[in-house]
């Protein structure tokens, strides 16, 4: 095969496996309830345990005012809270409320149990194999998104 056609393949395997976890993201199964930006957030300060809105602006690689918007809507369902920094008023921490961290878990219980049957769908003489190229995938991908 030559490189033009590995390099339409990956371009089509690439575009397949986003329209298929798209599709999964967009489902109620998912996120719950809640759209798939609040969903990505609580995601993230839920595996942060607290994190400020700057770090995950640039963890969602979104500008501060989309993410400061996100936030206020996790924070408005009750979902989030803010917290000034004891040393540094000027700080403010994000962090999970009760209710935010049951749907938080909610999330990830469900998208363990859907990734978990992904992974036993494929063969296991070929599970690592797998895993590894998608590590190198992804860094490939960071290296040429600058």
């Amino acid at each position: 095969m030559d490189k033009a056609t590995k390099i339409k393949n990956l371009r089509e395997s690439v575009r397949q496996m986003e329209r298929k976890l798209g599709i999964l993201e967009e489902s109620e199964v998912s996120c719950h309830g809640i759209s798939l930006a609040q969903c990505h957030a609580l995601v993230e300060i839920g595996r942060a345990k607290s994190i400020s809105l700057i770090e995950l602006s640039e963890l969602l690689n979104l500008d501060s005012s989309t993410m400061s918007r996100t936030v206020n809507n996790l924070v408005n369902n009750g979902m989030a809270g803010r917290e000034l920094d004891s040393n540094d008023r000027r700080y403010v921490t994000i962090k999970l409320t009760e209710n935010g961290l049951k749907k938080f878990m909610r999330i990830e219980d469900n998208m363990n149990l859907y990734f978990t049957n992904i992974f036993e769908s494929i063969p296991c003489e070929k599970q690592e194999q797998v895993l590894e190229s998608l590590q190198i995938l992804v860094a490939a991908i960071a290296k040429n998104d600058q």
